[in-house]
């Protein structure tokens, strides 16, 4: 698809240098494991975290992908005509970005980690050959 990019790492939650082990311990809504990374990339031994605390700089990203998501929700909503009160469209924005919570966190870490880690050619393909 557009494996190689920084957009198919953070979309699909992968390994930001390998694109193919999972970036998360579990699926986002996995309430046990929530929005829980990997210490390293179970296919190219990746660490994920550079310091400690590393992923407390994604909280800043998180605010800026939920504001995304709220214009793109109060914009959906005019574009289909919906004849909502003010206190309508702030539910439906408050509702929908309770519901999208774990995927917003996991999305801001996978940015997170993008900012620090690229992707790799020579590694991601390596591990292809390895898996043949």
């Amino acid at each position: 698809m557009f494996k190689g990019s920084k957009l198919y790492s953070i979309l699909f939650l992968k390994c930001p240098q390998c694109h193919q082990g999972n970036f998360l311990e579990a699926h986002p809504y996995n309430i046990k494991h929530f929005n829980k990374v990997k210490d390293t990339c179970p296919q190219c031994q990746l660490k994920y975290s550079i310091e400690p605390s590393f992923y407390y700089g994604s909280m800043y990203v998180s605010y800026a992908v939920g504001v995304a998501f709220g214009v793109a929700i109060f914009v959906l909503t005019k574009l289909f005509n919906l004849q909502l009160s003010l206190l309508g469209l702030f539910v439906t924005i408050a509702i929908s970005l309770i519901l999208l919570m774990p995927y917003i966190g996991a999305i801001s870490k996978a940015i997170w980690a993008n900012f620090f880690f690229s992707y790799n050619t020579k590694i991601a393909n390596q591990i292809r050959c390895n898996t043949k």
